[in-house]
């Protein structure tokens, strides 16, 4: 949606800005930018989706003292490259490091688009495994809904937590059901917070660019936001729901998603428990 804006491009989950400068950033978080660092970020596997070849990377390099104004000139050089005159970012684990992404780039907003914790389960069983997303943690081969409660409660409650920190001016968050119900308003928003013009072409983004092949996801089909896509009223059993709200019910209720509020049988119980228990010990932070 962002990306069809005439001003605006948006690289796809990239995850290159914090992960290729891993290692120096726990160390510095405003780290002088070395040759070792532009390798890192040139080599990166999902790097091409910048659309950018070593000679622009290169050309970002010349004459920058920080790794912050090396990757500001790459977004630049990507806008420049496709025509816009502002770029940004959409890989999601950024909602996990806001602060830290606020101070590398001061001038950065962040539009946070959180949905409801249930139905991003459903959709996380989807696709995760056990060398991506939360099936990386331990407990998914016991218990993969609990893990996906423990994720999103990870994730969006970051995200949540640092960006009210960040203040109005910085971040600005969207519901999803919202954003789906009602596009215009909301991307009407999302553009004042930005501080640009809403275009109707963020609406129509996948105009002239569906396609109707058997077997592709929603997004590689470039189909439009569905509503009631993995509803967990209809798609999740009374029991994982219930182990779903015991572990992360709190921040639902936060962000405004209302709870069914079961009465939690020893079966929930014991996996909630052990759920917390597992998070207590070896789970993220």
């Amino acid at each position: 949606m962002l990306d069809n804006h005439p001003q605006l491009t948006i690289a796809n989950d990239t995850h290159f800005i914090l992960r290729a400068a891993k290692r120096v950033l726990r160390r510095d978080p405003q780290p002088l930018l070395t040759p070792d660092l532009v390798a890192a970020v040139r080599s990166y596997r999902r790097f091409y989706r910048m659309g950018l070849d070593d000679s622009d990377v290169q050309a970002a390099a010349e004459h920058c003292q920080t790794y912050a104004e090396f990757v500001s000139r790459l977004y630049r050089l990507r806008g420049k490259n496709n025509q816009k005159e502002l770029s940004g970012e959409k890989t999601p684990d950024n909602c996990r490091s806001m602060p830290l992404l606020h101070g590398l780039f001061p001038a950065a907003r962040f539009v946070h688009i959180i949905r409801d914790g249930r139905n991003t389960a459903l959709s996380t069983l989807s696709w995760a495994n056990e060398n991506k997303g939360p099936g990386k943690w331990s407990l998914w081969n016991e218990d993969p809904l609990a893990t996906c409660a423990l994720w999103w409660r990870w994730q969006a409650g970051a995200g949540e937590r640092d960006g009210q920190g960040l203040g109005d001016r910085f971040y600005h968050r969207v519901k999803y059901e919202d954003l789906v119900a009602e596009p215009e308003s909301r991307l009407e928003a999302i553009a004042r917070f930005l501080g640009i013009p809403y275009s109707v072409s963020m609406v129509n983004y996948h105009k002239g660019k569906t396609r109707h092949e058997p077997g592709l996801s929603a997004k590689s089909a470039w189909l439009p936001p569905v509503k009631n896509l993995r509803d967990w009223r209809t798609g999740m059993s009374a029991e994982d729901n219930g182990v779903f709200e015991g572990i992360a019910g709190d921040l639902l209720s936060e962000i405004g998603y209302p709870l069914s509020n079961p009465q939690p049988s020893a079966a929930v119980k014991a996996r909630v428990s052990n759920a917390l228990a597992w998070w207590a010990s070896e789970g993220k932070r």
